[in-house]
């Protein structure tokens, strides 16, 4: 208290902030996922409530419920807040830099007296009788480093001064100031008040006590009846402070309100405090102030000066909190990995989906050096569940090429390639739902013996199920042959397929078309007959009556057979210049998100840049080709189309008719009988056919003006 030798002026508790941990969290979601680089001002709530403890103050608190909801669909978790006796809500703004720097440049006073001029103008407009709270009204400014996990703020709690300040004629615990039958009353009645959902949350209220010693509370709004009724009235309101000797903040701007809404020169008021949930006489205060009611006669236009920003260990400064290093690990590698690809939708891809990426299932069918640098790239673009398909463990000449792989992963025989490479990646990144399969894929021209059979039958069935259950499925192994059962299975189900392959110093990247059987996806059902007449109708044009694009065997003339037989030790091995499989497996995990994007999805024709067919239709990440090939020793690549075959061995009608109507006694003919597929398809007779074709050319001796010489002709 001070003197000014005409009475003690009124000194306040400064109100106190708190922020709740899950405040930030929600700020950071909502600054990536919606304000993005919006820096408008955000409505916020703060929660306070009134002291109820002798010593300790209660604060203003910031919770994540305080901050509006991420989406329009979210519900606002504030509805269920109302009534709550511990959770009184007062309004407040939020202004969230885009930079440090921005921070430190905001007009700081400005922003003060601006917030100030809303609890001013809520005085006038008679809008503090209807909601009390506003006379609380608050200011954050803040920066959040979503890279750090830091964030800088700084609170004001703006309060009006009067001038002169009021003065204190006597300030004393409430027991004191109530006969027994009054205190017994005004307790009751502040239980009363603050057990209804009604106004269990309203901070300012009127206490009146009759001449029978009845008090009751009642709202601001009814002052003029309480005088009517020459009721004794104190103002009253919730105190957050513990202080024996001085009123809480709140009390500020309510002597302004009563002063410049009512005229009134001499104020009782009630600091009304708890403990344990119960109104408690002996921690709460009443007091008398004096103000000049020169006060009274102030202006609407002439707003008082304005103080109120929060000081921080005694002065004025921001301060500073960095949760990085409380967070759980998983939580913070999860936020870091997705900070990259939300800051692209602030500018560069809005319509960049990634709960979409996040919920794509993955199968990658080799574990390989391709394998290994697909399933990384896959996670940075936030795809989260992949499954591994591997049969062979690691060797010591794997880990150099091969990025998910140590030495450890080599030793006592070496781990399988799926196991090892799924402990890998949870390594990298512990929320990734990663699978790892120990499987042979089974290949034609590998014929098996009749006990293998019931065992190479189950893996093509496990193999099926699992392209049944993903999204999308990468073919990253070794051999051409090895990739003949999951594109033909691909074709059947209609899956995305993108295939990689490596030369020495080339590679193909390439999506598989759309599977012939779009019209007959539920026709497991239907008998073999009904499929079989139906596959003599199917085209080669996908929904969009567009030619489908082919697989990985649609420019074959021969069926897939054994390459790895009487290979010598550089065969065995792939040998590829170093930097191949980055580029490749790279360039196949974009394809996979350009046909993910795309409208027309896994049916989307095939685009060229700089072509006219593309015009307006090019979509945010690009164009979307068929086949990229690409060649180091030129430093190359082009984008070509090949069309599907009605002769392939692996996706045309007449193959995924025939399996479909024969199941696993087809694949089982297709891996012991080299000649099965192409007498299937019909590369039998066609080979046949080129083979009587000949040629015979003129001889460039001869006479060339003579037209009538049968032998310039081509026969055919």
């Amino acid at each position: 208290m001070a003197d000014t030798g005409k009475g003690t002026i009124l000194q306040f508790a400064p109100f106190q902030s708190f922020v709740d941990e899950g405040f930030w969290h929600k700020l950071s979601s909502l600054k990536l996922n919606k304000l993005r680089l919006d820096e408008s001002p955000i409505p916020i709530t703060g929660f306070y409530a009134p002291c109820s403890h002798p010593q300790v103050s209660n604060h203003l608190t910031l919770l994540a419920e305080s901050l509006p909801a991420d989406s329009d669909d979210e519900p606002s978790s504030l509805l269920a807040s109302q009534g709550n006796r511990n959770r009184c809500p007062v309004p407040g703004v939020l202004l969230n830099t885009n930079t440090l720097e921005s921070f430190y440049a905001l007009d700081k006073q400005s922003l003060l007296k601006a917030e100030a001029k809303k609890i001013w103008d809520d005085i006038y407009s008679g809008k503090v009788e209807e909601d009390s709270s506003v006379l609380l009204r608050f200011l954050v400014i803040s920066f959040a480093d979503l890279k750090k996990w830091s964030f800088h703020y700084w609170f004001a709690f703006p309060a009006l001064v009067l001038d002169p300040p009021a003065t204190l004629v006597n300030l004393k615990p409430a027991s004191q100031c109530f006969t027994s039958e009054e205190a017994e009353s005004v307790s009751s009645a502040c239980n009363e008040w603050r057990s209804k959902s009604s106004t269990a949350d309203i901070p300012f209220f009127l206490v009146s006590i009759g001449s029978n010693s009845i008090a009751t509370l009642r709202h601001l709004r009814e002052l003029e009846t309480c005088q009517n009724n020459g009721q004794k009235v104190l103002f009253g309101f919730y105190d957050p402070c513990h202080l024996p000797n001085n009123p809480g903040w709140p009390l500020r701007n309510y002597l302004a309100y009563i002063c410049s809404r009512w005229g009134l020169g001499k104020i009782h008021f009630f600091c009304y405090r708890e403990n344990r949930g119960f109104a408690d006489l002996g921690l709460s205060l009443v007091g008398e102030a004096e103000i000049s009611l020169s006060q009274g006669g102030r202006s609407h236009q002439n707003m008082p000066n304005v103080v109120g920003w929060e000081l921080n260990k005694g002065k004025k400064g921001l301060r500073c909190i960095s949760l990085a290093k409380t967070m759980d690990p998983t939580r913070l590698a999860v936020s870091a990995a997705d900070l990259n690809l939300k800051l692209m939708r602030w500018r560069t891809l809005p319509s960049l989906n990634l709960e979409m990426l996040a919920s794509t299932r993955c199968l990658l069918l080799g574990a390989g050096t391709l394998g290994c640098q697909v399933a990384r790239m896959l996670m940075a673009w936030g795809v989260r569940k992949i499954t591994l398909v591997d049969s062979g463990k690691v060797s010591m000449s794997n880990p150099i090429r091969q990025s998910l792989y140590a030495l450890d992963d080599c030793l006592n025989g070496g781990k399988f390639k799926a196991v090892a490479a799924v402990e890998s990646l949870k390594r990298i990144f512990p929320a990734v739902e990663a699978e790892g399969v120990v499987m042979a894929i089974p290949m034609p021209g590998h014929p098996v013996s009749s006990q293998e059979e019931s065992s190479i039958l189950q893996d093509c069935r496990d193999l099926s199920d699992l392209i049944n259950s993903h999204d999308a499925i990468f073919l990253l192994t070794d051999t051409r042959e090895s990739r003949w059962l999951p594109s033909l299975l691909c074709a059947s189900a209609n899956k995305i397929a993108i295939t990689a392959a490596l030369g020495f110093d080339s590679f193909l990247v390439m999506r598989h078309g759309a599977g012939p059987l779009d019209a007959l996806r539920n026709s497991q059902a239907e008998t073999s007959s009904n499929v079989s007449a139906s596959m003599e109708n199917l085209s080669l044009s996908n929904q969009n009556e567009s030619v489908r694009l082919g697989c990985y065997f649609c420019n074959d003339v021969v069926a897939p057979i054994d390459s790895t037989a009487n290979r010598t030790l550089d065969q065995q091995c792939t040998v590829t210049r170093p930097g191949l499989a980055p580029i490749a497996s790279a360039l196949a995990v974009e394809l996979l998100v350009g046909v993910l994007h795309h409208p027309s999805g896994i049916c989307a024709k095939a685009e060229f840049a700089n072509s006219n067919d593309n015009g307006s239709t090019e979509q945010p990440l690009g164009i979307l080709p068929h086949q990229i090939r690409g060649s180091i020793s030129q430093f190359s690549q082009m984008t070509l189309v090949g069309h599907a075959s009605t002769c392939c061995t692996a996706c045309c009608s007449t193959v995924v008719s025939e399996y479909r109507t024969k199941g696993m006694d087809f694949i089982l003919q297709a891996i012991n009988h080299p000649t099965y597929l192409e007498d299937l398809t019909g590369l039998t007779e066609l080979m046949k056919s080129a083979g009587s074709y000949t040629l015979d050319w003129d001889n460039d001796s001869e006479n060339d003006d003579n037209d009538d010489d049968d032998d310039d002709c081509v026969e055919i």
